[in-house]
């Protein structure tokens, strides 16, 4: 792909994922085209039907939430703050996955490969900053990745019902239950 056509693939991507974050995936498209200042026949160009759109922010936004992780670990002076920062991405992520499994419901066969992705992806980087965690001595070893990212997964849930919750403070206090106890 020509580098301005990534760019605009990645405008295109990054307001998709913008909308469908605050207005769900059944957000109109011209509010996205809008939004990523192109017409509304330029995305259906790209991708014929609603799922494909959403099949594609996704795709983008695991990636993007993969390479977070090596990038915040390097760039962070503790691993426990890496893996702070990494889960609200993570976070964000699911939020923004919102309405994801009915938007594919009329083609189950293309969540379940992506539902295999999403854990192939971010199931290494969870390991990684887990890993670095434990061995700086700042959380307790033997967290297993799938447990947190499924527990998160679920601390998540309910989101979307009621605008009074944050599953960010749970996280954050599920967090600290990892953090290896002080020593005195």
């Amino acid at each position: 792909m020509r580098a301005d056509a990534q760019r605009n693939q990645e405008k295109l991507l990054a307001a998709a994922a913008e909308v469908f974050a605050g207005a769900g995936v059944d957000a109109p498209i011209r509010q996205i085209a809008a939004k990523a200042g192109m017409g509304v026949g330029t995305i259906y160009r790209h991708f014929p039907t609603r799922s494909d759109l959403v099949v594609a922010v996704f795709h983008h936004q695991i990636e993007e939430c993969a390479q977070a992780g090596p990038r915040l670990l390097a760039e962070t002076d503790s691993p426990f703050a890496a893996l702070h920062r990494w889960t609200d991405l993570f976070v964000d992520l699911l939020v923004t996955k919102h309405g994801l499994a009915q938007a594919l419901q009329s083609d189950s066969s293309r969540f379940a490969p992506l539902h295999a992705y999403f854990l192939d992806r971010l199931l290494p980087v969870a390991t990684q900053l887990l890993d670095a965690a434990a061995e700086a001595d700042e959380i307790q070893p033997g967290t297993h990745p799938y447990a947190l990212l499924r527990g998160i997964g679920n601390l998540c849930i309910g989101h979307d019902d009621d605008p009074r919750y944050d599953p960010r403070r749970l996280i954050a206090l599920l967090l600290q239950g990892l953090r290896r106890p002080a020593l005195t």
